[in-house]
């Protein structure tokens, strides 16, 4: 089974390379930060981004705006894909803004003629990598990082490459059985959106590590939050695949959580952002936009919200290269027409069905 996952891996590479003013509504994932002056618009964002990641760079948008009610609604990224397409099938209004991790399902709605494009001075300082068609643009820098717990992951153990995973688990197998944890990709949009960009970036060495996850009995959950949730409390050992905004986030709250970058390469992903056609207050949203791609949005990103930065060095105590970008490792994932091929049905369900026939449901 592994061997014929390894298999479709390859053909795969191959065919595709050729504040304290919030306050949390009672509807569970609704957070309102209330406008600092007399309202006079509410910004509705929806985005599969955590809200306490967010809330810094809200709060203080709300400075230069202090009129603006903003309401934020918190999604699982597969579901923010599934309510935003419906709703551009219906032409019907989906909030001013998405945020979403899983720039592919973005990608794909601008695709459908979903978004409306946007030409300001500060989209003009976004990376070509991180711009398509001026309708989905990327706000955040952040490694696909490798997390361990340090009270029980001795030093000759930690994992420095995909490579020294797979190593550690063949040459250890009943000391990290079920010890292990990663996205599932079934559920978890970002995490198939990086499994299937692992896939691609390195085949065989991805193909063997699966292989050594179904070995180890890898722990899958849907979330960031669970995985390090699982970690803190002494069931996991290391994770695999976490975004290092959340996994450094974790960290400061938990010096026992230690974050490593890849030696071998570290899939850079930009959480993107899409104005919907049928947007109620597309000018409002163009304004947060702006905030977010600005020297401003970005200072403060870099320092209370995402951490990582494209032109600034690792957070203190990360395990890594100085610069991702020019050491080579760091490998950003371009938005633009290739990720279609991820949001391809055909292709995403015969990967999904390879990747699940290594792995057994794991109870929560």
């Amino acid at each position: 089974m592994a061997a014929r996952f390894l298999t479709s891996l390859l053909l795969l590479g191959v065919s595709l390379l050729s504040g304290p003013n919030a306050a949390r509504a009672l509807e569970g994932e609704r957070v309102v930060f209330p406008a600092l002056a007399p309202e006079q618009a509410r910004l509705v964002v929806n985005g599969a981004t955590d809200a306490d990641a967010m809330k810094p760079l809200i709060l203080d948008f709300q400075q230069l705006a202090p009129e603006v009610t903003v309401e934020f609604n918190d999604y699982v990224t597969n579901d923010l894909f599934r309510e935003a397409e419906a709703a551009c099938r219906n032409n019907a209004a989906y909030g001013d803004l998405l945020l979403s991790s899983s720039v592919d399902q973005l990608v794909k709605l601008a695709n459908d003629g979903c978004a409306q494009d946007h030409r300001s001075q500060e989209t003009e300082r976004v990376a070509s990598w991180a711009n398509w068609r001026d309708e989905v643009f990327g706000f955040t820098f952040e490694p696909a990082v490798i997390v361990y717990d340090g009270r029980r992951v001795p030093p000759e153990d930690v994992p420095r490459s995909h490579v020294e995973i797979a190593e550690l688990l063949r040459a250890k197998p009943d000391l990290y059985r079920n010890r292990i944890g990663t996205y599932d990709v079934r559920v978890s949009g970002i995490g198939y959106l990086l499994a299937f960009h692992d896939a691609l970036q390195a085949p065989t060495t991805y193909g063997r590590l699966l292989e050594s996850f179904s070995r180890a009995d890898v722990v899958t959950r849907c979330c960031n939050s669970e995985v390090l949730g699982e970690i803190a409390n002494g069931r996991l050992r290391i994770a695999y695949n976490v975004l290092g905004s959340y996994a450094y986030a974790a960290s400061r709250r938990n010096p026992d959580l230690r974050v490593v970058i890849p030696r071998d390469y570290a899939l850079i992903l930009s959480r993107g952002a899409l104005i919907p056609e049928q947007a109620p207050n597309p000018g409002l949203a163009k304004r947060f936009l702006d905030y977010l791609l600005s020297p401003r949005g970005q200072k403060v990103a870099r320092e209370k919200a995402f951490f990582f930065s494209e032109d600034a060095p690792l957070p203190p105590d990360v395990d890594g290269p100085m610069s991702l970008i020019e050491s080579g490792i760091g490998r950003p994932i371009r938005i633009g027409p290739a990720l279609l091929a991820a949001q391809d049905q055909a292709t995403r369900d015969r990967f999904i069905a390879n990747w699940s026939s290594l792995f057994s449901p794991t109870p929560p």
